[in-house]
C-alpha cells in the first residue's frame, strides 16, 4: 500500500473565480485536508473577469493535464456559467461551488439567481472586505510555521502541538473578524531543547499558546494517523506536558480548547490579546 503511495503521480489543483479565488481556496483546503496522503500541487487562478484570463486559465489546466498524466482537480467560484462550462469541459474534475449551492438556494427560495459578477470595491461588510481577504491570505501562508516571512505583520501567532486546533482558529479569526493570524507548531526538537524555535524570538510579544486535553488530542491524531506514535495517549501527554512548561518558563498565556468551540476559543484570545478585530 505505502509503495502504491509513494509511487501516485501529484496532482494538480486550481482554484479559479473572477473575484481573488480565496473562497474556492478556503473551501478547497478544508477538503483536501480530508485526504492527507494526496500529493497535490495547487494553483490560485483569481481575477478570471475576462475572456483572456479565462483562455489563461485554460491552458493552464490543459498543460498540467498533461503534464500531470492525470486530471487536475478544479474548483471553481465564476459567476458566469459559460466559463464554468469552459473549464468543465477539460480533462479534469471540476467543482462549480457556486452551482452546488445556488441551485438548492433557487428552488428553496423560488426565484432565479443573477449570478451577476462581484463589484470588489462595492462589497461592505462588517469591515473591509479586502482586509478579511488579506488576512486570510496570511493565514494561510503561515499555517503550521510554514515560512517565517512577514511574521512581525501577524497580530497573533498561536503555538501549540500538532493538532490542537491552531489552523481552523487562525481561519475563523482572519474570516470573521479580519486578525492577521500566524500559527507556529511546538514539535519535539523544541521539547528536547527546552525552547521556543528561534524563529519566534523576535515575534514574543505576539505569541498565544493553545492546549487541548490530552484524550482529545489522542482522538484527533487517530483520526489521521491511526494507532500511530504520534496519536499515542502517552504521547500526546508528553508533548502536552513539555508544550505547557516551555510556554510557563517563557512567560506565554495559554488558553485550553477543550471544551470550546472555535468562536468561543477565537473570542477569549482577541479578550486576552486586546485585539478589537471586526466582525
Amino acid at each position: 500500500m505505502s509503495e502504491q503511495i509513494d509511487k501516485a503521480p501529484i496532482r494538480s489543483v486550481f482554484y479559479v473565480s473572477d473575484g481573488t479565488g480565496l473562497t474556492a481556496e478556503v473551501l478547497g483546503h478544508a477538503l483536501l485536508a480530508q485526504f492527507p496522503d494526496l500529493a497535490v500541487r495547487q494553483v490560485r487562478l483569481g481575477g478570471v473577469d475576462s475572456f483572456e484570463r479565462l483562455y489563461a486559465a485554460v491552458d493552464q489546466v490543459k498543460c498540467a493535464a498533461e503534464a500531470d498524466g492525470v486530471p487536475p482537480l478544479v474548483f471553481s467560484t465564476l459567476v458566469h456559467e459559460e466559463w464554468a462550462q469552459a473549464l468543465d469541459a477539460l480533462d479534469c474534475e471540476f467543482f462549480d461551488l457556486f452551482d452546488l449551492f445556488l441551485g438548492r438556494m433557487e428552488n428553496v427560495l423560488g426565484q432565479k439567481s443573477r449570478r451577476m459578477m462581484r463589484d470588489r470595491d462595492d462589497v461592505v461588510a462588517v469591515c473591509d472586505f479586502r482586509a478579511r481577504m488579506e488576512a486570510i491570505n496570511f493565514a494561510l501562508a503561515h499555517d503550521d510555521g510554514v515560512t517565517d516571512a512577514r511574521l512581525g505583520e501577524a497580530e497573533v501567532i498561536l503555538i501549540g502541538v500538532s493538532r490542537s486546533g491552531k489552523t481552523p482558529t487562525c481561519l475563523y479569526l482572519a474570516m470573521q473578524h479580519a486578525v492577521k493570524a500566524a500559527n507556529y507548531p511546538l514539535i519535539p526538537e523544541d521539547f528536547e531543547r527546552g525552547r521556543l524555535p528561534r524563529a519566534l524570538d523576535a515575534v514574543r510579544d505576539k505569541l498565544y499558546g493553545i492546549a487541548v486535553a490530552p484524550q482529545r488530542l489522542s482522538q484527533v491524531r487517530n483520526q489521521r494517523r491511526p494507532g500511530s506514535r504520534y496519536a499515542a495517549l502517552d504521547n500526546c501527554r508528553w508533548e502536552l506536558d513539555a508544550a505547557r512548561a516551555i510556554m510557563q518558563a517563557e512567560g506565554i498565556p495559554c488558553v485550553d480548547s477543550t471544551a470550546l468551540s472555535v468562536e468561543e476559543l477565537s473570542a477569549a484570545i482577541l479578550k486576552a490579546r486586546g485585539i478589537k478585530g471586526c466582525g
